[in-house]
């Protein structure tokens, strides 16, 4: 995922110990999977945010995949839903996520499940 949508080589020791963490330390978030035929064909990952201007969690979609051969099947827009499910009955005021700007195609189907795109702009830095 992160070389087709980023060009970026990770590290597979580092990412399945950080994959492992979210299931030993559930405070970190959690995943949605697609499966076809009990095959796993897409995920996203849960995380958390709690905003103080409005007294109120929410959550972010992060590392959004669905293996090539299964786009365009649908399967994205049913994980979304059943993010949206599980983010009402728990009381969830927003689920944002974050999409490379040239990923014109993902864009466009979020703004097709009703998210919109928000007046901001990211910054980091890494920290030493």
């Amino acid at each position: 995922m992160a070389m087709e949508t980023e060009n970026k080589t990770l590290d597979p020791t580092n990412v399945l110990a950080a994959v492992q963490s979210v299931f030993e330390e559930p405070q970190k978030g959690f995943y949605i999977v697609a499966d076809v035929d009990h095959e796993v064909v897409g995920s996203l990952m849960i995380t958390y945010e709690w905003s103080d201007w409005r007294n109120g969690n929410m959550w972010y979609i992060q590392s959004v995949f669905v293996t090539p051969e299964n786009r365009g099947n649908g399967l994205f827009s049913q994980m979304y839903h059943k993010v949206m499910e599980l983010a009402k009955e728990k009381n969830v005021m927003y689920v944002r996520l974050y999409v490379e700007t040239e990923n014109e195609k993902a864009q466009k189907a979020y703004e097709n499940l009703g998210m919109k795109r928000m007046p901001y702009f990211m910054y980091d830095v890494k920290v030493e």
